[in-house]
């Protein structure tokens, strides 16, 4: 019997799988034991070809050449990791080996990294699919004995494809075009620019905001406060000011009557497991975590750590065959600070409900949860234990029961108006006696009515108001987006939509683009400077505003990029032809080519500075980035930048803010938004009577790493380095 090869996706998944193999024994590339042979790709070894491997004629951008719609698209091997491909490739051709596991991720983007190599390669004999959800020994043993039929993921490949030539097509053609048109770096894809448009609408709304003033009317009684609320609509906001007032006039002195005493018994269940939005939007507003960098600290604690499971997922729920699973589960968190909880839960019966067990809305993966691994705290960073104390308390909170509080309603009648008050009285803590009162969940609503302690009082009763008051407040533009709130947003694009048919449709698909993919969008609308953060919050550039100004309509709307997401997820379950999407989408590119060819809007650089680029003498542009400020030339064929001031840790030593890092070599400065500057020579000094001595060469690594350039990962800085080398 012939030898097995197993293609991973990373170096470290493949080792992870050669212990469980027994494979020890190394060679070029992989790990090979008596009937197996592990290899890996670096990420992805194979791509789409650029366009410039179609003809000579797209070396050049010229609009006239465009659309470029390639009868077929061509598959070329990555330089930077073509040593490995040929590695892999040499033992796919190895006579003693007949079949072929793929072991890379399990979901779309996984199948496309190992299917692309297997074509590349020539791969023509059996292969079967490593579907597991967690990289722990165990899961690998048990994925191994219950290898699938490469046949049942001939579909999810067909939609990865179709996925990768999409954003080929429309993102290439259209981020040509926009170039060509205006002369200025700028892109186009069918999830970032909807998402961008998100950013710029929600702008606008803020500055056509016209704040209001309203009043609401508060009368303190026996101990406690009461709320007017209008008897018809409950609505508690006067927006005339000398009625308000005189309904505070009206109360004043006035002796209550009770009109009724409600009490409910309420129960609030636990909040569903963590799929990989939530948990980055609850990374988001707890820790200021990027959506990106929640992602690759979750990578860590599934594949070097194996402590979670697969992070990817867009499901909430587990399924029932993974019951009996949940007492060992239990039993390896119950260390440090979860011990106690755990173990109450494991003392109890553990009693699973259809807000955590659900068949039905698990697709490939099921919930993050923790898996079956002894946990070792100290050996985590900062930021693992940051996002596994999240995991954890979630997985926790969603096995114990319903939080139970009585909330009490009291309606008073003060001289014909209604006044009322609210309080809760806890029965059962519930669920949320795993946050103890702190960061526990979902987005809460805010509440017009502040609960608070009340007497026990009868209806009927009397009340003297004691004082009251009409209190002033204006209301309140729409908050602008933080990277918790736009993930929330992609996820339900469905809010952005009018037509209700359409609207329904939405609701089913996944989003603007998928929980894997969201956090690159985020980061790559950043790096090409259509955005930046002020604060947590994000706000679009001039650069941002004018390209949703000159890219077409249809392509900003996230009706239609849904609708492309529902097509691949019915060509991944095979009741969709992939062949006739992608004639749609050709057809589409072509559409989007020549309006944009046609359009008679202009772009105008508003932030150019009066510095010449030293490469081609044009005026520099001045953009900010993630981590500071720097200078790009306006040409899209010169690709000249330099950073000229950048956010550094250090603080300030009067506000405490963090300083910029401006100037180059002995002349670098800190300075301070509140005014304070100091030279390096000063800051140097200060930190040696600070800490008693100062390693230079620690401070040289450490404004090096300052230093170090704000990378540009945008299809188009990577086409435009390539046509700057030919």
């Amino acid at each position: 019997m012939g030898k097995v090869l197993v293609l991973t996706e990373k170096p470290s998944v493949g080792r992870d799988i050669a212990k469980v193999l027994k494979c020890t024994q190394k060679g070029n590339g992989c790990l090979m034991g008596s009937k197996y042979i592990v290899t890996w790709a670096l990420g992805h070894l194979v791509t789409l070809a650029e366009p410039e491997a179609y003809g000579d004629r797209y070396k050049t951008w010229r609009m006239e050449d465009l659309p470029m719609l390639p009868k077929e698209m061509e598959l070329i091997v990555i330089k930077k990791t073509s040593h490995q491909f040929k590695a892999v490739k040499d033992l796919m051709r190895r006579k003693d080996v007949d079949t072929l596991v793929i072991a890379t991720d399990a979901g779309r983007e996984g199948e496309l990294v190992a299917r692309w190599i297997i074509e590349k390669a020539g791969w023509r004999k059996p292969i079967q699919r490593l579907w597991i959800s967690s990289q722990t020994d165990r899961a690998i043993r048990e994925g191994f004995n219950n290898l699938k039929s490469g046949r049942q993921y001939e579909d999810l490949y067909m939609s990865a494809q179709c996925r990768a030539e999409a954003d080929w097509l429309v993102g290439l053609n259209v981020t040509r075009a926009l170039t060509c048109k205006y002369n200025a770096q700028l892109s186009a894809g069918r999830v970032q620019t909807p998402t961008l448009a998100m950013i710029v609408q929600r702008e606008e709304e803020i500055r056509k905001f016209v704040p209001k003033d309203y009043w609401t009317i508060q009368a303190a009684v026996n101990g406690f406060t009461v709320q007017w609320r209008e008897r018809n609509t409950g609505q508690t906001r006067i927006f005339d000011k000398d009625k308000a007032q005189a309904l505070a006039a009206k109360a004043q002195g006035e002796t209550g009557k009770v009109i009724d005493v409600k009490k409910a018994a309420k129960k609030e269940p636990p909040p569903l497991a963590y799929d990989l939005t939530e948990l980055q939007r609850d990374a988001n507003k707890k820790y200021g975590y990027s959506a990106k960098k929640t992602l690759s600290v979750m990578q860590n604690l599934y594949e070097r750590h194996k402590l979670v499971t697969y992070p990817r997922t867009d499901s909430r729920y587990i399924t029932e065959d993974m019951i009996p699973t949940l007492p060992e589960r239990l039993k390896s968190i119950a260390v440090g600070p979860y011990a106690a909880l755990a173990r109450e839960v494991m003392r109890n019966k553990i009693r699973t409900t259809k807000r955590l067990v659900d068949n039905s809305k698990v697709t490939d993966h099921h919930a993050i949860i923790p898996t079956e691994q002894y946990v070792d705290l100290s050996a985590l960073s900062q930021e693992e234990r940051h996002i596994y104390d999240l995991i954890v308390k979630r997985f926790i909170a969603v096995l114990k029961p319903s939080f139970e509080y009585e909330q009490t309603i009291i309606n008073v009648d003060i001289k014909g108006e209604l006044f009322t008050a609210k309080g809760k009285i806890v029965k059962s803590k519930g669920w949320k006696a795993v946050y103890d009162n702190s960061f526990c969940t979902e987005d809460e609503g805010e509440e017009d009515e502040k609960e608070q302690s009340l007497p026990e009082i009868k209806q009927g009763s009397a009340l003297k108001v004691i004082g009251a008051k009409a209190i002033n407040g204006k209301t309140k533009p729409p908050a602008r987006y933080t990277e918790a709130t736009l993930l929330s947003a992609m996820e339900h694009p469905e809010k952005f939509i009018e037509n209700a048919s359409l609207k329904k449709t939405m609701s089913h698909t996944s989003g603007l683009g998928t929980p894997a993919t969201r956090a690159d969008i985020i980061e790559k609308l950043f790096n090409s400077f259509y955005m930046e953060k002020r604060g947590k919050d994000i706000v679009p550039t001039s650069k941002g505003k004018q390209l949703i100004e000159l890219v077409p309509g249809d392509l900003k709307s996230p009706a239609l990029t849904a609708k492309w997401e529902q097509q691949l997820s019915g060509i991944s379950k095979g009741q969709v032809n992939g062949k006739m999407f992608i004639g749609d989408l050709k057809g589409y590119a072509a559409k989007l080519v020549s309006t944009v060819a046609v359009s008679s809007t202009t772009f105008k650089h508003d932030n150019i500075t009066g510095s010449k680029c030293p490469e081609c003498g044009k005026y520099l542009l001045e953009v900010k980035g993630k981590k500071g400020k720097m200078h790009v030339c306006q040409d899209r064929e010169c690709g000249y930048r330099k950073s000229i001031s950048q956010l550094s840790n250090a603080r300030c030593p009067q506000c405490h803010k963090k300083m910029e890092i401006r100037g180059e070599g002995e002349k670098k400065i800190f300075i301070c938004p509140c005014g304070y500057r100091e030279k390096l020579s000063a800051f140097n000094e200060r930190k040696k009577a600070q800490k008693g001595s100062i390693d230079k060469r620690e401070v040289s690594k450490y404004l090096k790493k300052q230093n170090s350039d704000v990378p540009i990962n945008t299809a188009l800085a990577d086409a435009l380095a390539k046509l700057k080398k030919s």
